[in-house]
């Protein structure tokens, strides 16, 4: 039968993974290996896709992915107690303890002078970016959801000046099936660094460990952070630190990164290795007698056979083997094997594939499990019920339920703005802008008793306090706004919105993962337009890179605010909510038609992995408020002050520099050559034309610049009427976005 046939929780055992290239090189990756068992969890509220638990963690997967995969059904059976952990009670290390590595390890090699340099590498949502944060003091925001980490990140290691280590983007595997893939991958073999410090989701180790023993074949030092340790202590769990060591010939430290527990052990542990180059002491994985050890003789001879090749390009000869097998043509074009020499070691893979009864692919990915499910079985005392997983079943049969999860997604996001723009935003926003208007007031009763220049007086009260003021006054909107999305992004529901929106996004050519830049760029077009890096075919980059600008971010918050005080304060966060939901039909629209022209094609797959529920860190929180906080306000006294000052000199200056009035000024008579352009709209005037202007600079110098020129909203309330006014705050929703993200998108 196939994959999709089973019933919500039924379990069955792969018997066939069909597709080809790399879309089935990521499931062999993601653990979809024949012999493996999987079970059916539950479908997404709208159908599709399903989420499936394999190796210990959930798997999503669409019903046409999931008929690929052709299975059997597993027969019941009681778990057996493992006798080798029965002993719950065993020694080994804990925070902080060391354990048996350097025994195991003698050092020959002479210490490295200089600089070092660690490549952090990891599966997403294992918690690098926090360790990258404990290394480093560093403050990058932490996601819990998958490609938080779009840009490796530097930092040097507290007290150690002379340790640098880079934080690459969270992979599943060293296969090139997306960029961040290609990026990790390239990064250790081209740039060497010095150690890989890999960390891995103790509680999800299966997963994790695939990439760990790839890392493993590149003969770089590394040691291996066991994160989350408490949490499996605290479920009645435990890993036996000395035999994983043991067993993987590499440094294991248990760590919590979230807690700093572990940390400086580690951080110990990998300049030793890294001074000393303390190589792996295992590469091969190959389990001899199974099968007759056919992998292992096929990997070997393509070693013997690319040994030359293997020197001369500096890939490391075990990797380069293995994707050689996996035909990996970026390696095997890099290691320049002649025609000649690949049709030889064409024939040893297939005698290889002939013997094993598996495809090449197969047959590696295979030969990784075993080795994972041998060590797992000999050091993992597992937890009879891991209360992180309980709970986050509970919290998902009414999150993602079939009734209720469409109906709280809207729940949750409409009381987001009413909170937002309504209530505690509203609340510090009155209070911030009664700071800067008795500021101003203040300011113009000195500079008026000390007998200052009335230009001066008036560039300094009328242009700076008025245009940059008014901006600084939404601060809190801004970052009530990002507080409630670093919830989401903290605790895993944004990647239950990914889960439920799949379908939906499918029908305008999209998959699930472009709902997390889509949601970013509520917040702002730039950083959403980076994270599109996550999404592994260019298609879907380019088209969601294009309708993030529909998404109304932070930066048009203050247009919408200050007109809908204006002209509709009694509906604010109504004719608000209109306008977000404008911006969403917009790009509804637009992605059909590119969907039929210039982007034609389906989404890629929708395989994706859904971590639990964490509660969010206040520290991650609280930081991504701040982060927010101060681009905002540097903006204001950087782009918006140069902006307001050059307005207000356009404003109050002809051509001859003669102080003049408004309508008889530089800028009256620029603005006015283009404002017959928007007449039709129903903004002609030419103070509206160059507010647009201006925004293409700064989203939010629309509002002082329109401040500057108008003096007062109740000037601004005379010459406009309401439709007028809704016709302008949708032009400012649709045009052109800021100068930031046109180059964040080139």
């Amino acid at each position: 039968m196939l994959l999709n046939e089973l019933k919500i929780g039924e379990t069955g055992k792969i018997v066939k993974v069909e597709g080809n290239g790399p879309l089935r090189q990521h499931f062999l990756d993601m653990g979809l290996i024949p012999e493996c068992e999987i079970t059916l969890v539950k479908y997404a509220p709208l159908g599709d896709p399903i989420e499936f638990r394999i190796h210990g963690y959930e798997l999503t997967l669409r019903v046409d992915e999931a008929k690929l995969i052709e299975i059997e059904k597993a027969e019941e059976k009681k778990e057996k107690e493992n006798k080798e952990k029965t002993n719950r009670n065993a020694r080994h290390p804990g925070f902080g303890e060391d354990g048996i590595y350097h025994e195991l390890q003698e050092v020959k090699n002479e210490p490295l002078e200089g600089k070092i340099t660690f490549a952090l590498a990891g599966n997403q949502n294992s918690g690098k970016t926090t360790l990258f944060n404990q290394l480093t003091g560093s403050n990058q925001h932490v996601g819990n959801f998958p490609g938080v980490t779009v840009e490796h990140k530097r930092g040097t290691i507290i007290g150690h000046e002379d340790c640098e280590v880079i934080d690459l983007p969270g992979i599943y595997s060293l296969s090139p099936y997306s960029d961040e893939e290609l990026v990790s991958r390239k990064y250790i073999l081209n740039e060497k660094p010095s150690a890989i410090i890999n960390i891995v989701d103790a509680t999800n180790i299966e997963r994790n460990l695939y990439l760990t023993m790839q890392l493993l074949e590149l003969d770089v030092p590394m040691v291996l952070a066991l994160n989350m340790m408490d949490e499996v202590q605290g479920n009645g769990g435990s890993i036996l630190i000395n035999k994983m060591e043991e067993m993987l010939q590499i440094p294991v430290i248990p760590i919590s990164a979230a807690k700093n527990e572990g940390v400086q052990e580690l951080i110990e542990h990998a300049i030793h290795i890294a001074r000393y180059q303390e190589r792996p002491g295992r590469k091969d994985f190959c389990d001899k007698n199974d099968h007759g050890g056919a992998l292992h003789r096929c990997l070997h001879t393509i070693m013997h056979m690319i040994e030359d090749h293997s020197q001369a390009s500096g890939i490391p000869i075990r990797f380069a083997a293995s994707k050689i097998v996996e035909n990996d043509h970026l390696i095997i074009e890099d290691l320049n094997i002649h025609e000649k020499e690949m049709t030889a070691i064409e024939a040893v893979i297939e005698q290889m594939e002939e013997e094993r009864k598996l495809d090449r692919s197969a047959a590696i990915a295979d030969m990784r499990y075993i080795f994972i499910n041998d060590l797992c079985s000999k050091t993992v005392i597992k937890p009879e019920v891991s209360k992180e997983r309980l709970r986050s079943e509970k919290i998902d049969q009414i999150l993602t339920g079939k009734y209720t999860a469409i109906p709280i997604f809207v729940l949750v996001m409409m009381s987001i703005f009413y909170l937002t723009f309504n209530v505690i935003g509203a609340f510090f926003q009155n209070i911030l802008e009664e700071l800067i208007g008795s500021l101003a007031q203040r300011c113009e009763i000195l500079l008026t008793s000390m007998n200052v220049n009335d230009a001066l007086k008036s560039l300094v009260c009328d242009g700076i306090f008025s245009g940059v003021g008014s901006v600084l006054s939404f601060v809190p909107i801004i970052v009530i706004l990002f507080f409630f999305l670093s919830l989401l992004e903290d605790s895993g529901y944004m990647t239950r919105i990914a889960f439920m929106m799949d379908k939906l996004l499918r029908k305008i050519g999209l998959s699930g993962r472009s709902i997390v830049p889509l949601l970013v760029g509520f917040g702002c077009s730039v950083p959403a337009i980076m994270s599109t890096r996550t999404l592994p075919s260019k298609r879907d980059r380019k088209m969601t890179i294009m309708l993030i600008p529909f998404m109304s971010c932070s930066a048009k918050m203050p247009i919408y605010y200050f007109f809908v005080q204006t002209f509709f304060k009694e509906i604010s966060w109504l004719i608000i909510g209109a306008l977000y939901f404008l911006g969403i039909i917009s790009a509804i629209i637009v992605a059909l038609i590119s969907k039929r022209t210039v982007f034609k094609g389906e989404a890629v797959p929708f395989v994706m992995e859904l971590p639990n529920y964490r509660m969010p860190a206040a520290k991650n929180v609280l930081q991504l408020m701040w982060d927010k906080a101060k681009d905002f306000l540097q903006r204001a006294f950087t782009i918006i002050f140069m902006g307001t000052v050059i307005i207000w000199i356009l404003e109050h200056f002809d051509f001859r520099l003669n102080m003049v009035e408004p309508t008889q000024s530089m800028l009256a008579l620029m603005a006015s050559l283009i404002a017959p352009i928007f007449k039709p709209l129903g903004f002609g005037d030419w103070r509206m034309s160059t507010a647009l202007l201006s925004g293409f600079l700064a989203k939010e110098s629309v509002v002082s610049t329109l401040t500057v020129l108008f003096g007062s909203t109740d000037i601004l309330r005379a010459s406009m009427t309401t439709a007028e006014c809704f016709s302008f705050l949708s032009f400012c929703l649709l045009y052109t976005p800021c100068v930031a993200a046109v180059a964040a998108v080139r």
